[in-house]
């Protein structure tokens, strides 16, 4: 008697302990799904986020989970391609990077698909300070050209010059690599700039400005100064993504003046 209630429980354990530790089997069986984030993977404190997560077929389960953490996150039954995961009113801490995987009835107990690739969500006020240097140098050779490189430290960011004593933005650059190249005639060039970057699109999140570079003709010498003490620096402000429409107003970007 006591043989058989043994054989029993080890006939029940199986099912009582499924989707607790997922098996992932090979790439090649289970192709991995897409993740990606709405509005952006770069928001301010306070936004809600919708982290999607598309399977390449037909899913039964979803589950969400930051790599390092024991156990996933979240989990959606949806019999579809596509889940949502809802993180609302986000805060710094739940920056990080994720991944999503995806289940199938007939896979049996316990089998995922491949996870996706990471998905970095960054949570900030402020993006950090870009650094700004001419190529090939700061001095230009009479009939030589210059260009300036404003560089931060993510990919997929618009990126903006300044010369100081103009108002408006003297270039606009989207880059896919974390840098943009601003080219300037050399006649036209010695002046005073400065460049920041921010997200292409809203909720905007915008970066400090850099420190000046001062751009000089061959026998003057260059000299750098903060851009807090350049005359004639305007706090910069995004483009709209529209022509026809307005730009958002700078106190909705939460920037600091240059000057402060």
């Amino acid at each position: 008697m006591a043989l058989v209630l043994i054989l029993q429980l080890l006939t029940l354990w199986p099912l009582c302990h499924t989707d607790i530790t997922p098996s992932v089997p090979p790439a090649s069986y289970h192709p991995k799904p897409w993740l990606g984030a709405q509005p952006a993977t770069v928001v301010t404190p306070g936004v809600n986020v919708t982290l999607r997560c598309r399977a390449p077929q037909p899913a039964w389960r979803f589950g969400l989970f930051k790599p390092g953490e024991m156990a996933p996150l979240l989990f959606r039954n949806v019999s579809s391609e596509l889940a949502e995961f809802f993180l609302e009113v986000v805060t710094p801490a739940q920056g990080g990077s994720y991944r999503c995987f995806y289940q199938r009835p007939d896979w049996g107990p316990g089998v995922w698909s491949q996870p996706s690739d990471a998905l970095e969500l960054l949570v900030t006020e402020e993006l950090p300070r870009p650094s700004l240097v001419a190529l090939p140098g700061p001095v230009v050779a009479p009939g030589a050209n210059v260009s300036l490189r404003c560089a931060g430290r993510l990919r997929n960011m618009s990126f903006v010059l300044y010369r100081e004593g103009v108002a408006a933005p003297l270039q606009y650059r989207d880059s896919a690599q974390p840098w943009a190249d601003f080219p300037l005639l050399g006649a036209r060039a010695p002046g005073t700039y400065s460049c920041y970057y921010h997200t292409p699109s809203a909720p905007y999140v915008l970066s400090q400005r850099s420190e000046v570079l001062v751009i000089s003709r061959e026998g003057e010498g260059p000299e750098a100064r903060p851009a807090s003490s350049a005359p004639g620096m305007q706090a910069p402000g995004p483009p709209p993504s529209d022509p026809g429409a307005q730009a958002p107003s700078l106190s909705s970007f939460r920037l600091r003046d240059p000057g402060v």
